[in-house]
């Protein structure tokens, strides 16, 4: 059993690591000199995932963010020619937001300079401790406790 203490530890050490991640993946965009803020690399991943060009609506429901920081994250991405916004078939008063060829590839860069932040962040452990970590932090993320034997 942990104590309040060690349970306040935890948490102050998960921040800790949650402040180097980002710090070491902004760093690895800024190398790739993308001009891409975080905020617009995870608008452009929830994106992907989408099967047909989501609204703005959506995206801000998915990201759990107000719908005007989608519209300016929007604004940014279609400026540099990363997003574009297109008219919804079935009703033209709804726009839709979808991923350019130049976002598709700007994803490809992201997705290196993410594995190269991760490989960096991990690069202190053994096979045996990342696999020990996924498993921890799959935990963690699904909320379900370990069986123990």
């Amino acid at each position: 059993m942990t104590s309040p203490d060690s349970d306040g530890l935890l948490a102050e050490q998960l921040l800790r690591l949650t402040r180097r991640v980002h710090r070491i993946q902004k760093r690895h965009l800024e190398q790739r000199d993308l001009g891409i803020t975080p905020a617009q690399s995870r608008l452009l991943r929830t994106l992907a995932h989408w099967g047909s060009p989501p609204r703005m609506a959506d995206l801000a429901e998915r990201l759990e963010v107000v719908p005007r920081a989608v519209t300016t994250l929007v604004d940014g991405l279609e400026t540099s020619g990363k997003v574009r916004r297109v008219p919804d078939p079935a009703n033209r008063r709804v726009i839709r937001i979808e991923l350019t060829d130049d976002g598709r590839k700007a994803l490809g860069e992201l997705r290196t300079a993410r594995r190269s932040a991760a490989e960096e962040i991990l690069a202190p452990l053994t096979d045996e401790q990342r696999e020990t970590l996924g498993g921890l932090l799959n935990t963690l993320i699904d909320g379900t406790p370990v069986a123990r034997c």
